[in-house]
């Protein structure tokens, strides 16, 4: 076969030009430090190198979301710690005021009780540096509490968790909502007594004198009282002389011998006088000191209170937007099946769409909510789920009301501090009922404000374990890094020795062809003759 001048041109220079090529391409990889240049150098080391690069990129994600959970759990650990010191000073307040037996001292205790208040409400309210408020959940705009008019509180965040990713296969929560650490802590002060009208043998009512109190009672153990005592209520305690009782449940069935003591007390002796029933503990007291011994059993016989828990309450607010100047005044359970059965859990929104014309929705209320309810008001007031609600003034069409309930199942550290401190203030020296009531509100207070510190402490304690789960998922990660840049580089850099050799040969065999090329391309026929 005969090769002309141009093709033997053409094919050396190609050679020639492959050979310069390889030899630069090698110098830049000796240079550089990178053996994969581009994709074609090598694929596969190429889509490994991506996916490397794409793990580093998360890890480094992964690292930031550490840090911004770390320092977000660390600023929310100090505030709690703030809010439990308080509430643990609130607490010694409450059992000092249990000892008081004037109104001055109780009235200074009350002020420092509003001062704590006061700081417990704002550390609540607390924001982080990019001014988020801590406590709101996912609604980190809102301020987390509220000081209504009546002065209770609402709780406006909700329940969700901030979470974020911290590895491919672990997400931790970055903050904690102040309705899992303040609004449900297990209210002790649930049940109330209430003394039953005393009748003579005309019918007539006879005046209490004061000598027979049960307190409201304290919830001694939750489980018990949710499975026992609310299936049992309303309770009927009746004394038959000045030592003894029976107890019957709400379908007339004698409960006495489930009771310590089988109906038998002391009242002379400290923790003798005390009624533990289905989990809930209520202290008889009696007032006999001007009653001579002979007279004391009739004194007492006859006395019957109504032991049962707290009725729910409800909170309702007019829409500021509101054109009338109509309020809810009132409201009451008016059939316990239908409440319990169609009551919102979040709560509920009236609005009227007349004069009279009323819509029910759940909250929260959006553009596609539909009516749970609707009807007419009638003579001020309306039922609506089991519940009667009263007004003043007339509603326009167009007005809201937000309406919400409260099973006294739980109560916030807010609330009860703010309870106790307006049971103080009322003058009691010389009142026995307002004696009682201080004394139920101090006890109350007490278990409250313990449920609360013991809420706090365990949201303390799910802060630690997840400071703790950041610190080793972090280590995990460098390792992860580290062993990401090991790799990274046997696959994508350049083994500086094995290039230096492939260097020098490829450097030989240009050399060579420009040789073999020079001397080649001067030979022509005549050189032949």
């Amino acid at each position: 076969m005969r090769i002309s001048t141009a093709q033997f041109f053409e094919s050396t220079s190609t050679t020639y030009q492959n050979n310069f090529s390889s030899v630069i391409k090698t110098q830049q990889q000796i240079d550089s430090g990178v053996r994969i240049q581009t994709a074609a150098d090598d694929p596969v080391g190429a889509a490994r190198l991506l996916q490397l690069q794409q793990q580093k990129d998360m890890l480094g994600q992964y690292s930031a979301n550490m840090d911004s959970i770390k320092s977000s759990l660390s600023n929310q650990e100090s505030v709690l710690d703030s809010i439990n010191n308080s509430l643990q000073k609130a607490g010694e307040l409450a059992l000092r005021a249990g000892g008081l037996t004037n109104d001055a001292d109780r009235l200074a205790v009350a002020n420092e009780l509003g001062s704590i208040e006061d700081q417990v409400f704002s550390l609540l309210n607390s924001k982080d540096s990019a001014g988020n408020y801590m406590f709101s959940g996912s609604k980190t705009d809102t301020q987390p509490y509220i000081r209504n008019n009546d002065g209770t509180y609402t709780y406006q965040g909700d329940d969700t968790q901030l979470n974020l990713k911290v590895s491919d296969t672990l997400t931790l929560a970055g903050s904690d909502t102040a309705k899992s650490f303040m609004e449900n802590s297990v209210n002790t002060g649930r049940t109330q007594s209430t003394l039953q009208p005393m009748l003579d043998p005309d019918g007539a009512v006879v005046p209490d004198k004061g000598v027979v109190a049960v307190s409201s009672g304290l919830v001694t153990s939750s489980a018990v009282f949710n499975k026992s005592f609310a299936a049992g209520q309303p309770y009927t305690l009746e004394f038959t002389s000045s030592t003894q009782y029976t107890l019957k449940d709400a379908d007339g069935k004698d409960v006495t011998s489930e009771i310590p003591g089988n109906g038998v007390f002391d009242s002379t002796k400290e923790g003798a006088h005390s009624i533990s029933l289905r989990g809930v503990s209520f202290d008889i007291n009696l007032n006999l000191k001007d009653i001579a011994p002979t007279d004391q059993d009739a004194a007492v016989k006859g006395h019957t209170f109504t032991l049962q828990a707290k009725p729910d309450t409800f909170n309702a607010s007019r829409t500021p937007s509101n054109s009338s100047t109509a309020q809810i005044t009132g409201s009451n359970v008016t059939n316990a099946g239908t409440y319990s059965d169609s009551f919102p859990s979040n709560g509920a929104v009236i609005k009227f769409t007349s004069a009279t014309e009323y819509e029910v929705y759940a909250q929260p209320l959006t553009d596609s909510s539909k009516s749970i309810a609707k009807g007419t008001l009638a003579d001020g007031s309306l039922d609506a789920m089991g519940v009667k609600f009263d007004f003043t003034g007339t509603p326009a069409s167009g007005d809201q009301f937000v309406v919400s309930n409260n099973n006294h199942q739980s109560q916030s550290a807010l609330d009860t501090i703010s309870e106790l401190r307006k049971a103080l203030v009322v003058p009691s020296e010389k009142d026995a009922a307002a004696s009682r009531m201080q004394r139920d509100a101090i006890n109350t207070a007490i278990g409250n404000l313990k449920n609360a510190s013991a809420s706090i402490d365990t949201a303390r304690g799910s802060i630690g374990a997840r400071l703790n789960a950041v610190d080793i998922q972090f280590d995990e990660n460098t390792s992860m890094g580290l062993a990401n840049d090991s790799t990274t580089a046997a696959i994508g850099n350049t083994d500086t020795a094995s290039a230096a050799t492939q260097l020098a040969f490829q450097k030989s065999m240009l050399e060579a062809s420009q040789l073999a090329f020079v001397k080649i391309s001067q030979l022509s026929l005549f050189n032949q003759l």
